[in-house]
């Protein structure tokens, strides 16, 4: 076992301690401050030193079968037996920290809006921390769980208590979620001035000593995952502060580049949607009139017995309308120079797919469709419709 360091309050960053296990690049040590990787939060980094050594502590995990913790180096290696002194990244530690307490603190507030959106996991390992609930929360629970946070964090002072109580005493405390802990049970509490808890939870993590350090605490989407589960994308504290004050700051230079206040953006945005759907509108019937026009104006040859006619077409999009538009039993092809083909007919005794698929084994490229209407790209534009009327010719 490795006496753990990293409970004790006030928080300890810096130790001293003995190494007892060396393997590879990993060192074992008979106490640290370093929290290990556990209950979806990271482990801790670092430095470590000793008398002519120095190297990075770039991870730290913990062994369950064994309760020893195990840090991983980068650089030199102290020997079995050598005092060390270790220094926990205070930076890591702290962002680590008011994700784990927002967690908390968020997923009871879920709890509170409704009981049956219950935890089923949790992930902190980069700022942008997961929580898994079951239940299907929709919008409006998302809004409520955010609201009730806030009236948390700015009215009520609730401060952090880790009692080790005996797992035969669990049953005096409203945990959020059984736990599956036996034995002694750290709980991590986050009660009011009165000692009445907001949030009980059986956890070994680090944590604020005051709820509010771990504010804001910001959804950013939620979405479905398997196993009928939500996924519950959020930030904390000062990552969840800087994320909400670069959107701002975002936000405010496109509200000056439309030239409206940020609290309007929202409306500017709608409203150019709006007339780019009505541009897009009109577009769409400018191109289905002008199909309609070349359609009817373009002359028809006989093939074969077989009304044919043939479209050189710029706008790949109007191409698609006039082969839309076929209702007769003529067989109309067209291309784009930039090799957009297509085939369409009415005519009962034609399959417009496999006509296509035939002029391109000639002309080069790929396509396909019903026999109604098929369309495709070519790698020859200019032989194309040359070797539609062969086709015909030959059928």
């Amino acid at each position: 076992m490795t006496r753990a360091l990293y409970d004790d309050l006030p928080p300890r960053l810096d130790f001293t301690a003995t190494v007892t296990e060396v393997h590879g690049q990993r060192v074992q040590l008979d106490a640290t401050a370093f929290y290990p990787e556990g209950g979806g939060q990271p482990g801790d980094v670092g430095r470590m030193s000793w008398a002519g050594g120095d190297a990075a502590v770039t991870a730290t995990r913990k062994d369950k079968a064994t309760g020893a913790i195990w840090h991983e180096l980068e650089g030199p290696m102290p020997a079995v037996g050598m005092p060390v002194s270790g220094a926990v990244d205070p930076g890591t530690r702290w962002r680590h920290t008011q994700r784990h307490s927002g967690e908390h603190l968020l997923a009871q507030a879920f709890h509170r809006v409704n009981p049956v959106f219950a935890v089923e996991a949790v992930s902190m390992t980069s700022p942008e921390c997961t929580i898994d609930l079951r239940g299907d929360p929709g919008e409006g629970h998302v809004q409520a769980a955010e609201t009730l946070l806030r009236e948390v964090f700015g009215r009520h002072d609730l401060t952090l208590d880790t009692p080790v109580v005996p797992e035969g005493d669990l049953g005096r405390y409203p945990l959020r979620r059984p736990t599956k802990v036996r034995g002694d049970v750290r709980l991590v509490i986050f009660q009011d001035v009165d000692g009445v808890p907001f949030d009980v939870s059986a956890c070994g993590g680090t944590h604020v000593p005051h709820a509010a350090m771990a504010a804001p605490v910001v959804i950013l989407r939620t979405e479905r995952i398997k196993g009928g589960l939500t996924r519950v994308v959020f930030m904390a504290g000062e990552e969840a502060s800087a994320y909400l004050g670069g959107v701002y700051r975002d936000g405010r230079a496109l509200a000056q580049t439309f030239s409206v206040p940020v609290e309007r953006l929202t409306e500017r945005v709608e409203g150019l949607r709006a007339e780019q759907r009505a541009t897009a509108d009109a577009l769409t019937a400018t191109r289905r009139a002008l199909a309609r026009t070349l359609l009817d104006a373009a002359p028809r040859v006989d093939i074969g017995g077989r009304s044919f006619q043939r479209h050189h077409v710029d706008d790949p999009a109007v191409l698609t309308e006039l082969l839309m538009l076929v209702e007769t039993p003529d067989i109309v092809a067209t291309v784009s120079p930039s090799g957009r083909c297509g085939i369409a007919t009415a005519n009962p005794d034609m399959d417009a797919g496999a006509l296509l698929r035939t002029v391109l084994a000639q002309t080069g490229g790929k396509g396909g469709g019903k026999p109604t209407l098929a369309q495709g790209q070519t790698a020859q534009p200019e032989a194309f419709l040359e070797a539609v009327a062969s086709a015909l010719s030959g059928q």
